[in-house]
């Protein structure tokens, strides 16, 4: 299994790391990474591999290993040179954090949607361009009263933290489980959860800011009627936001 320093630190911009393996189709396997897989439907990070070297390899995204529970496929950037990289040597894993703090200023905004709208959530995508949720819901949706209400959030800066909670307690407390498409994992007796300081409490695996100041302006910028029971709303940050989803 791969040693998942993002789980505890999303603000880790680099760890030094042995490869396992270079896959046939490509994917490098660490033992141990700051690169969030793509999952729960956040995007997964991109940066580079730097060997002692000096030789750079660019990682265009990170992947689940599709056969291997616990295990992360860092995939490389189109016409990468994969020569350098050999199982055993140590390398410097560093993410792009352009990318990684839009990820975590969107993804923590979303949590704030959801205690905003109090309904379940059956869809959910977090990039560093926008971030969406889709609502099980059949009444419509106010957007300046959204807007007001995360403007709200953000500027009363509530802290954000993470903990762990065993199975058998999210199990006694399932009303905790926000999304109907995405479970939390399981499989290693705990799950872990996002609280979000008098405001959300639910179980989510991604990258988050420490406060929900760090968020800074963001914005409803489109609610969509998708189905008869499902509103999308969709955010934007109020500045142009860099990097790609």
């Amino acid at each position: 299994m791969t040693e998942e320093l993002f789980r505890d630190d999303a603000t880790l911009a680099c760890c030094e790391a042995t490869v396992l393996a270079v896959e046939a189709d490509g994917g490098i396997v660490l033992d141990r990474t700051v690169f969030y897989p793509q999952g729960g439907g956040q995007a997964g990070d991109a940066g580079e591999l730097l060997t002692a070297e000096g030789r750079r390899v660019a990682i265009a995204d990170t992947r689940k290993h599709p056969e291997q529970p616990g295990v992360i496929v860092h995939r490389p950037a189109e016409g990468a040179d994969l020569s350098a990289l050999l199982p055993g040597q140590r390398v410097m894993a560093s993410i792009d954090l352009v990318r990684r703090q839009a990820h975590r200023r969107f993804h923590s905004a979303t949590h704030l949607l959801c205690a905003l709208v109090p309904q379940p959530v059956d869809g959910c995508s977090i990039t560093a361009g926008y971030a969406r949720l889709d609502f099980h819901m059949t009444e419509p949706l106010d957007k300046d009263a959204l807007n007001a209400g995360l403007a709200r959030l953000v500027a009363e800066a509530h802290p954000v933290r993470t903990r762990w909670i065993a199975e058998a307690e999210l199990d006694a407390n399932p009303q905790l489980v926000r999304s109907m498409s995405v479970q939390p994992p399981r499989g290693q007796g705990r799950v872990r959860l996002v609280e979000i300081d008098g405001v959300d409490l639910q179980p989510c695996g991604g990258t988050h800011v420490a406060n929900t100041a760090e968020i800074g302006p963001v914005i409803v910028t489109k609610i969509e009627k998708k189905s008869a029971r499902t509103r999308r709303v969709v955010l934007g940050f109020a500045e142009p936001a860099a990097g790609r989803g």
